[in-house]
């Protein structure tokens, strides 16, 4: 019997709705954005031509199903059917748990509706944008102004000394930037050490780049690095095609770890490497969420 075929339409926000929730559950009820974008492209079963567009090259490295389902979390949080941690975590609130269908135009219009309620809120009239006043959620939108900086404020050289500080400041040794040496696709090497006994020789390429890197250049860096180092580190501004990821994974060859413009971002703001956090604490207890805990929900 073969595969079904990949689907090669993009989907509206709205119909990511049904996918977004059973790759929820498929992942034991939480995920992370990543884990979460990669269980609903495979739910959805998105070719690779779909998977590889992007949102808006020039701003963001984000890619057209990644900002659909940022507005499709961002519905179904407001409809009741997930919450999300401060730690970036979504899971499936005891509504979206026992929800067994939904209709995702319902969902559409009850957000719609609420939203009308805030002024300063401007609406969307297309239920195939998924989009409310062309603006991201809260979640995405230093992740854009910094893809901005990173894209085109930042010099390529530049970019390969702030690789450099942030291998250093996560405990690699002897790092050195190569990449105006001629070396093909090599631009860094550096020492990983693991709990100060063991250690591993790393070869890093670094792009600034706006679209998605694909396979054959995961297999261009892998070819420079065969019987020169232990693992490869491939990081780059955009993001990785599905191929791409396959390709660095794949059974036999030299590993390749994969940092896209999402987990750069991350690590930038964990290490408060020219991305700080200000936040004004406020506790919140919810009673609610300890009882549905309990009651087995």
């Amino acid at each position: 019997m073969s595969a079904n075929p990949k689907t090669s339409v993009m989907p509206t926000f709205d119909e990511l709705f049904t996918p977004l929730l059973k790759a929820l559950r498929d992942l034991g009820g939480s995920g992370s954005i990543e884990e979460i974008y990669a269980k609903t492209v495979e739910v959805a079963n998105l070719s690779e031509d779909v998977l590889a567009q992007m949102h808006d090259p020039e701003k963001s490295n984000m890619t057209e199903v990644g900002y659909r389902l940022a507005w499709a979390r961002t519905y179904l949080k407001k409809f009741g059917l997930l919450e999300n941690s401060t730690r970036g975590v979504w899971s499936l609130t005891a509504k979206g748990t026992s929800a067994e269908t939904i209709d995702p135009t319902d969902i559409v219009k009850f957000v719609r509706a609420n939203d009308k309620q805030e002024p300063a809120k401007k609406q969307s009239k297309k239920i195939d944008e998924p989009e409310i006043g062309k603006e991201l959620p809260e979640e995405e939108r230093w992740k854009d102004k910094l893809n901005i900086v990173l894209t085109q404020q930042v010099s390529p050289q530049g970019f390969e000394r702030l690789v450099q500080r942030i291998l250093r400041e996560s405990g690699f040794v002897a790092v050195e930037v190569t990449g105006r040496t001629g070396d093909g696709s090599i631009d860094g090497k550096g020492i990983a050490r693991i709990n100060g006994f063991m250690s591993f020789h790393v070869l890093f390429q670094c792009k600034r780049y706006k679209g998605s890197v694909g396979s054959s250049e995961i297999r261009d860096f892998r070819g420079a690095m065969v019987g020169r180092a232990d693992k490869g580190l491939f990081i780059t501004t955009g993001t990785f095609t599905p191929a791409a990821v396959k390709e660095a994974t794949r059974d036999g060859a030299p590993p390749i770890d994969l940092v896209d413009g999402d987990e750069l971002a991350e690590k930038l703001r964990e290490l408060s490497l020219g991305v700080t956090t200000e936040l004004v604490p406020r506790v919140v207890v919810n009673p609610d969420w300890f009882t549905a805990l309990a009651d087995g929900q």
